[in-house]
């Protein structure tokens, strides 16, 4: 999966419902490596140069950064 032309919010939102409906348990560690994965290269790289704790913490970063 990958964000192509949705928003960040838009992507995040359609990760997690996929992530329910597929009834997938992963640590959260996994969850946003995928996040990441599957974000516009442009933000994916300049996320890797830091440090997130929470999920919703990258995704408002990543959001942050498309403006």
């Amino acid at each position: 999966m990958s964000q192509c032309t949705n928003s960040v919010n838009a992507y995040f939102k359609k990760m997690k419902l996929f992530m329910i409906r597929a009834n997938v348990e992963e640590d959260k560690k996994a969850t946003m490596a995928g996040f990441i994965n599957g974000i516009n290269h442009d933000i994916a790289h300049i996320m890797e140069l830091h440090h997130y704790v929470e999920l919703e913490e990258m995704v408002y970063m990543a959001v942050k950064m498309k403006k």
